[in-house]
């Protein structure tokens, strides 16, 4: 009998809520939904997380500038993080906002009291350059952060520390063995470098001053807040029960033998890569297994962020529709590095990809068995051309399992429409409607019911990425049963609707207006 898939668990990075959110986490959201989505339909049991980062000082500080109090600000944000989830379709199990999840302090101060139980934690005075932006103590020497424009705050205080110095030789030995594999390999090769000396130790607690009273209390020490990545990384953990009353999720998903991935931008996987496994470590609880680091989004060649270029995703989504802006993230920004996006882009490749090949692929085929009797036809006995689109077709789930285990969703994506143009190349070798022109139905029928077929496996295999148009073609398609040979068999003699308009085209002058 075949072995059951392993548990497989997967999370976005939760952002801070200082401001809306932007076209780069959606791109964050989709890669890890169609890994999520992905894993399901191959029989995997999936918990698939995102959230919130609330208690950020630039949380604090964005309020007191919108003279809202924090509380109310953050959690008006928050919900429009989660609404961007619900436009785009993603398929997450849960949600976990930090201040208002009732789990998350509990999980937080678990964790504290377990790295403290095992000496980790020590409290000095320390004075040093702070950056908001990334809620962080910069290293000695370091005058300004690579990732925030905004200048250095000096800080002094009494904080505590953790003792990060403790664990570089275990967090290289991991990396090195691939017990965390960091994909891509120049992800991996810069942690690598990291590590290469002995990593300081790590500042984890911040004033309950400076903080204004914003978020996790240290456990036993009222004058003092959980710094806001301690806290945030936690959520991982939160959202599967760790710390509540019932930690079964967290058993099966976090448990020996499960995968456990997190999908994070570049900017932030020093604290994925090293710190987050060190603090579990510490805790004797098992690391992640796979950290997946997608690059940035970027317009005009300046990062889209919060603070800087903002481009706002749900204008895109309610004119286009959530699938067309899926398919650009996803097939058109390379998985792994930085890509720029524009509207005019966008918009291309919603025309000539969406809308040339896939949606006009299933308009013909639907309208031509319209004019053969508007039901599928019954097989006929296959040509040359027929086999040898139905052998790519059945190829096609092991190219995409092979594209998205080592996280190339582009690549994935690629060769979906790779078979795409194939079916639409095969009935134009074929020409059916020649075929019903000149009354030899049965040979068109044999032709529209390969073509029916391998839109079948086109719509079991794109729905990850598109789910609305997966559920549109799969609807109209019908019920169908998986031969042994692994290809789509539909059943014979159902109605089809006469056609299926899945993405009509942008006209070039609408194209324009939006620039």
């Amino acid at each position: 009998m075949p072995s059951t898939p392993p548990p497989f668990y997967i999370s976005t990075a939760i952002p801070f809520v200082n401001a809306r959110p932007h076209l780069g986490f959606a791109l964050e959201l989709c890669i890890a939904d169609v890994l999520a989505r992905h894993a399901r339909a191959r029989g995997h049991g999936v918990c698939f997380l995102t959230g919130s980062d609330d208690h950020s000082l630039k949380n604090v500080l964005a309020a007191e500038r919108a003279s809202v109090p924090t509380a109310t600000f953050v959690r008006e944000h928050s919900e429009e993080f989660r609404q961007l989830s619900a436009a785009l379709g993603v398929s997450y199990d849960a949600f976990v906002s930090t201040s208002r999840h009732p789990d998350h302090p509990a999980c937080v101060a678990e964790l504290w009291r377990r790295c403290r139980a095992r000496g980790d934690l020590y409290q000095q005075s320390y004075s040093g350059l702070y950056c908001v932006g990334c809620e962080r103590f910069c290293e000695p020497g370091e005058t300004r952060c690579t990732e925030h424009s905004a200048p250095l705050e000096h800080v002094s205080e009494l904080n505590w520390f953790f003792r990060l110095s403790n664990y570089t030789e275990r967090l290289r030995r991991r990396i090195q063995d691939g017990e965390l594999r960091i994909t891509p390999a120049s992800a991996r090769e810069e942690t690598l470098a990291l590590v290469r000396e002995p990593l300081p130790d790590l500042c984890v607690s911040r004033s309950a001053t400076r903080a204004r009273g914003w978020g996790v209390p240290v456990p036993d020490d009222a004058e003092q807040v959980i710094w806001v990545w301690f806290d945030a990384l936690a959520y991982y953990l939160t959202g599967l029960g760790f710390g509540g009353a019932d930690p079964s999720r967290f058993e099966r998903f976090w448990g020996p033998g499960a995968r456990r991935v997190h999908v994070i931008g570049k900017g932030i996987t020093r604290f994925h890569a090293l710190i987050w496994p060190a603090i579990l470590s510490s805790a004797g609880i098992a690391g992640p297994t796979d950290l997946l680091v997608h690059g940035y989004l970027t317009q005009a060649g300046a990062k889209i962020s919060k603070s800087g270029v903002a481009l706002d995703p749900q204008p895109l989504i309610a004119e286009l529709g959530p699938d067309a802006l899926r398919y650009y993230l996803l097939r058109h920004v390379r998985t792994t590095r930085d890509g720029d996006f524009s509207r005019e882009r966008l918009v291309s490749a919603y025309n000539a990809e969406l809308a040339n090949d896939l949606g006009n692929l299933a308009n013909r085929v639907f309208g031509l068995v319209a004019r053969s009797g508007g039901v599928i036809p019954r097989r006929g006995d296959a040509d040359p051309l027929a086999l040898e689109l139905q052998q790519l077709t059945a190829a096609l789930p092991a190219l995409i399992d092979c594209a998205l285990e080592r996280f190339l969703v582009d690549e994935a994506l690629d060769a979906i429409f790779a078979a795409i143009a194939a079916c639409n190349r095969y009935i134009d070798r074929t020409a059916p409607w020649a075929s019903l022109k000149r009354g030899q139905t049965a040979q068109a029928d044999a032709v529209l019911r390969t073509a029916l077929e391998a839109l079948g496996v086109v719509s079991e295999e794109i729905e990850p990425f598109l789910p609305a148009t997966a559920a549109r073609l799969s609807a109209a398609l019908g019920p169908y049963e998986q031969s042994s040979a692994g290809f789509y068999r539909l059943r014979e003699q159902q109605a089809l609707p006469p056609s299926l308009q899945l993405f009509p085209r942008i006209e070039s002058a609408v194209a324009a207006s939006g620039g």
